[in-house]
């Protein structure tokens, strides 16, 4: 049975950072692409950023490109999301997912498995 679980949201301030992960389990973790969403109440589910499978592409909302980083760690079954300059826009529950082989998608539809989801709200 696939498991996402995410950890490491909270409160910040404007222009500080925050560390997500997502710890996989019941998978071949290292062959899927793996993304972050975020969503806010009343609105749909939002792509932040993609990896692949070995970390060498990454993809990234234009909003958040310059300020986030996702990166993965196979060996540890571990997906992350650096957050740097943290805006009040960007306050959300952010969720990972886990994609498909071969290709990258920013379309929700794409992704089988998701997290629970971590709150993070910027203060202004």
């Amino acid at each position: 049975q696939v498991q996402l679980v995410e950890s490491g949201g909270g409160l910040v301030q404007a222009g500080g950072s925050l560390r997500l992960s997502c710890a996989a389990s019941g998978q071949t973790f290292s062959v899927y692409f793996m993304a972050w969403f975020r969503q806010v109440p009343g609105k749909d589910r939002e792509f932040v950023a993609a990896i692949n499978w070995k970390g060498s592409s990454t993809y990234y909302l234009d909003s958040v490109k310059g300020r986030f980083i996702i990166s993965r760690d196979n060996a540890k079954n571990r997906l992350y999301l650096q957050m740097n300059s943290l805006k009040p826009e960007d306050t959300a529950v952010y969720y990972c997912a886990r994609g498909g082989v071969s290709s990258y998608s920013s379309s929700q539809d794409d992704y089988e498995y998701w997290g629970q989801g971590t709150q993070v709200t910027v203060s202004s």
